[in-house]
């Protein structure tokens, strides 16, 4: 397993660390991932929360200097690394957030949760920053490579190809879609690389994410025609994941069959830990939460009252309670079993690869 190269950026190990929104992956775990030689992505959504910035009623205005100021801590962990940025097109300030990301020197900008049609518009002043889309289908990733080549010049640095019947939070399909068995995600991946390959005469990385979890899980990916993994959940019960520890915890606690599917607000499947989901529905009727920020373009609780509001419930969990929180996980969340640190998880995966570098220096 070699570098991964997206753009003008070069990790030293074909990693990229999933974001998790809500300040899961901020820049503590963004910059000490960066630092061991993936890709670390401070994760966009709810950036403000927790920052220092947000008095609480200037969510949408505070953002991007929060979003400015995680990047400039998470570089002071990696000075040389490559860290970028997650960030959801449903966001209400999707637009101002990449904008955000170029100002602070974020390298890679990937997105999900829609299609980033206008992404190379949006980055076309910072032709140096890689972008990324999130894809789970052919069908997609040709769709936004016409749409960019015809429209602006320019084709994905790297796609990531998102396996919905694994992966965890928001997912980029529809609910009666996901968990039949027809989705094949490497048959998927092996396409668009095609596709790339016939349509543009390119070789562009793409990258597999859900389920990925050890060394075994990358080498598989890799074998199968992928150029890197994404991980996310694997780096939640780390020292340096920016969660609470009662967060952490859920993970450890955790069962198989305690992981599932509930609907978002914003209209998007998400995986993640079902024990507390009633108290989630519970907590915003006990205290009549408002929709005062605002964070999403399109949102059934902001609209009608319907569900829950998302990110006070992602909030109350990345801040440690648990009962009433959302804590959103893959598949694999259930084979954590200890803390460990983003070091230890990188010697795991790693170290044969690390160890040939040394021997070739």
């Amino acid at each position: 397993m070699g570098p991964l190269k997206i753009g003008k950026h070069e990790a030293r190990y074909p990693l990229i660390q999933g974001g998790m929104g809500v300040r899961i992956s901020g820049w503590r775990l963004a910059g000490h991932v960066a630092r061991c030689g993936g890709v670390g992505l401070v994760a966009t959504a709810g950036i403000t929360l927790n920052s220092g910035l947000y008095t609480g009623s200037n969510y949408l205005q505070s953002n991007p200097e929060a979003l400015r100021q995680e990047l400039r801590k998470a570089y002071e962990v990696a000075p040389d690394g490559v860290i970028g940025v997650n960030i959801m097109v449903a966001l209400a300030d999707y637009e101002e957030l990449v904008q955000a990301s170029i100002e602070g020197g974020a390298k890679v900008i990937v997105c999900g949760a829609g299609l980033p049609m206008t992404l190379p518009g949006l980055t076309a002043h910072a032709p140096d920053v890689a972008i990324v889309p999130i894809v789970s289908s052919l069908r997609a990733a040709q769709l936004i490579a016409k749409k960019w080549d015809k429209g602006y010049g320019r084709l994905p640095d790297a796609v990531v190809v998102e396996d919905p019947d694994t992966a965890g939070g928001h997912l980029g399909e529809k609910l009666e879609n996901i968990g039949t068995g027809d989705y094949d995600q490497y048959g998927t991946i092996r396409s668009i690389k095609e596709f790339f390959r016939s349509e543009y005469g390119k070789e562009i990385p793409i990258i597999a994410a859900g389920g990925i979890w050890d060394r075994a899980d990358v080498l598989h990916a890799i074998a199968e025609g992928a150029d890197g993994v994404q991980m996310a959940s694997r780096f939640v019960p780390t020292v340096e994941c920016d969660a609470e520890d009662a967060y952490k915890q859920m993970y450890l606690d955790c069962r198989k069959e305690d992981i599932g599917l509930i609907m978002s607000p914003a209209g998007l499947p998400g995986r993640a830990i079902l024990s507390n989901q009633e108290n989630i529905t519970l907590y915003d009727e006990t205290n009549a939460t408002s929709c005062s920020n605002a964070c999403l373009k399109k949102c059934s609780y902001k609209e009608s009252g319907e569900r829950f509001c998302i990110v006070s419930a992602l909030d109350r969990a990345q801040q440690g309670d648990v009962e009433s929180g959302l804590v959103f996980c893959g598949t694999n969340a259930w084979k954590a079993d200890r803390i460990t640190t983003v070091q230890e998880i990188f010697d795991e995966l790693f170290a044969e690869e690390a160890g040939q570098a040394e021997k070739a220096a």
